[in-house]
């Protein structure tokens, strides 16, 4: 993902240039640099046994709504990364839907820190992912 933050993308527009996301059915509500939410329904073939929704599809959601948070905070013209991603599962959600909402940790040069929050529909955590995000800056056309 390279930052063109010349024109406002809308939280659609944003998720389309995710086609895995928008596959797995995930929905961004809300995208700022301060906060990203987005919502992924529970779906019987999104999960593993006992009709849990399956981890990736946690991590999925987090990543892709953590991702674009990172994103809306890089610098003009800069490009972005996952470097690392953790999550901590807290409660199996086998129904409705998960709900995520990412905030910055730290905005830096050269890293973003985001973290991301996973909510059931009762609002109860379910997890938690925090992700570094590598700051890519532009490459420059090679002299001749």
């Amino acid at each position: 993902m390279t930052a063109d933050l010349t024109q406002p993308l809308s939280p659609a527009d944003l998720l389309a240039t995710m086609p895995f996301a928008v596959r797995l059915g995930i929905t961004l509500h809300e995208a700022t640099s301060a906060r990203t939410t987005g919502s992924l329904p529970w779906a019987p073939e999104l999960c593993t046994a006992g009709g849990a929704l399956h981890g990736g599809a946690l991590m999925a959601l987090a990543d892709a709504v953590g991702a674009v948070c990172g994103y809306l905070n890089l610098p003009a013209g800069a490009g972005t990364s996952t470097a690392e991603s953790k999550t901590n599962f807290l409660r199996a959600v086998r129904s409705g839907a998960l709900h995520a909402t990412a905030t910055p940790l730290h905005v830096g040069g050269t890293l973003i820190v985001v973290q991301t929050d996973l909510r059931d529909d009762d609002g109860r955590p379910v997890g938690q992912t925090t992700q570094t995000q590598m700051v890519l800056a532009t490459k420059r056309p090679a002299r001749s």
